[in-house]
């Protein structure tokens, strides 16, 4: 019988997902636990980088707030970028200093930013570069996503990564809906003159997700990669075409999550009880069909899964044009509904390629020679899980940016025309790149192992 993993040091030594034994034995419950962890530390994470999309919308003239939709665009606009650009030295953390460690260091900061917003926001006349500056501290929530992952794709192995990747990227991604639903709850009790009680009612959570992750989560050594893995994977053409996809998949989701508010209010001059409501199922539903595109990706292959996805992406931008430019509200609504659920999907099959594409890479490798091919493949994709996850979530912010503009000239069908565009480019580069790949082992296929977790 195979051995248990050790903690002599505080590090989960002996570990090794792929030896089928050892992970029906044992592997699987101690998996499961640290994904536990992980996914509730990355929904509290997620809450707070989405924060400001759901204080802006209190942040009406009624109330004393007059600042201009560009403003707005703006402070939901800037934890993104910061959020993005920390992802991947938080992606180094984890592999420096350890899963849990790292957890409950990060999580627990998230109680400054947090802190902050709340008295910020309270106070109407505060200026806006205080503002701005507050809302580039949330980006920390964001962060947590890459050392989140990365840290789960150390305790499974490849055949069940989509299912893992998934549950943890769509229990993270809750945190938009979470936050959003908490925004609506505190309107209903307070009513719109409160922003300050959400902020002030995540600090209590933060420090339960930091005991929780304290406790029992662990630091796994197998985590640790050598020095240059991401330099490595910079040298691979996959690393760059499965960016490219997930500013399409995660860009659009995380994008249209801080912006869809500000879009009903803009486009349609909701009220903020009214955008709070309706902002609240699209983000839900596509965090929950995230885990779902995973196992898509498992059974039928991630590029074939991915490329539905952005051809469901393209309608559904479609029917936004017609929406708006018809002023309907109700088909509005609809269809950006329907952009969060593929979205959802899309994220979990792009990511899912990964360490299907690497995979592959190894076992060409495997059959050229090389003996250290399995765990060539484990550093690379934690090293492209990183960097993708860095320049989706950069996508997000181009988003938001191009809503900002948009909405200065009074309409947001420019910025559809916009991702319409870049939705066609995507799929052009799936059917080019991926599916017209004369492999039997490509990362379009089907896998051939489907998870048993």
């Amino acid at each position: 019988m195979p051995a248990a993993p050790t903690r002599p040091t505080g590090w989960l030594t002996g570990w090794d997902p792929e030896d089928e034994r050892a992970w029906h034995d044992h592997g699987r419950f101690v998996a499961r636990r640290n994904l536990a962890g992980s996914v509730l530390t990355e929904h509290i994470g997620f809450s707070v980088w989405t924060l400001w999309s759901v204080l802006v919308l209190f942040m009406t003239p009624e109330l004393g707030y007059h600042h201009r939709p560009g403003e707005l665009f703006l402070l939901v606009t800037t934890p993104t970028v910061v959020g993005a650009l920390l992802r991947l030295p938080y992606s180094r953390a984890v592999v420096r200093f350890g899963g849990r460690t790292w957890t409950v260091v990060s999580t627990l900061a998230l109680t400054a930013p947090t802190l902050l917003a709340a008295v910020v926001v309270a106070r109407p006349r505060t200026p806006m570069g205080i503002l701005l500056v507050v809302a580039a501290l949330t980006g920390v929530g964001g962060a947590t996503f890459a050392s989140s992952m990365t840290n789960v794709a150390a305790f499974y192995p490849n055949r069940a990564q989509g299912w893992a990747l998934g549950v943890n990227a769509g229990g993270g991604n809750l945190g938009v809906a979470a936050v959003q639903l908490a925004g609506l709850a505190v309107v209903g009790v307070a009513g719109p003159g409160h922003p300050e009680l959400l902020a002030y009612a995540y600090l209590p959570l933060i420090v339960i997700a930091t005991v929780v992750a304290a406790r029992r989560m662990d630091n796994v050594a197998a985590v640790r990669s050598e020095p240059g893995a991401l330099r490595d994977a910079l040298r691979h053409p996959d690393t760059w075409w499965i960016s490219l996809l997930y500013i399409g998949t995660f860009g659009s989701f995380i994008g249209y999550g801080f912006a869809f508010g500000l879009v009903l209010r803009h486009e349609f001059g909701a009220s903020p009880r009214q955008a709070v409501a309706h902002t609240i199922l699209g983000p839900l539903l596509g965090a929950l069909c995230r885990p779902l595109g995973g196992l898509a990706a498992d059974r039928w292959g991630g590029a074939r899964v991915t490329l539905w996805t952005f051809l469901g992406l393209a309608a559904g931008t479609t029917v936004l044009i017609g929406a708006a430019a018809a002023g309907s509200f109700g088909l509005f609504v609809a269809g950006f509904t329907a952009l969060f659920v593929l979205s959802g999907i899309g994220n979990g099959s792009t990511y899912r390629m990964i360490p299907a594409a690497f995979t592959h890479r190894a076992r060409t490798a495997v059959r050229t020679g090389a003996a250290d091919a399995r765990a060539w493949a484990r550093r690379l994709s934690a090293a492209v899980i990183a960097l993708a996850g860095a320049v989706g979530a950069l996508g997000g912010a181009a988003i938001n940016l191009c809503f900002k503009a948009a909405y200065a000239r009074g309409s947001g069908i420019p910025a559809f025309l916009g991702f319409l565009g870049y939705y066609a480019l995507c799929v052009a580069v799936l059917r080019l790149v991926y599916l017209r790949r004369k492999r039997p082992d490509r990362a379009s296929e089907p896998a051939r192992e489907t998870s048993h977790v």
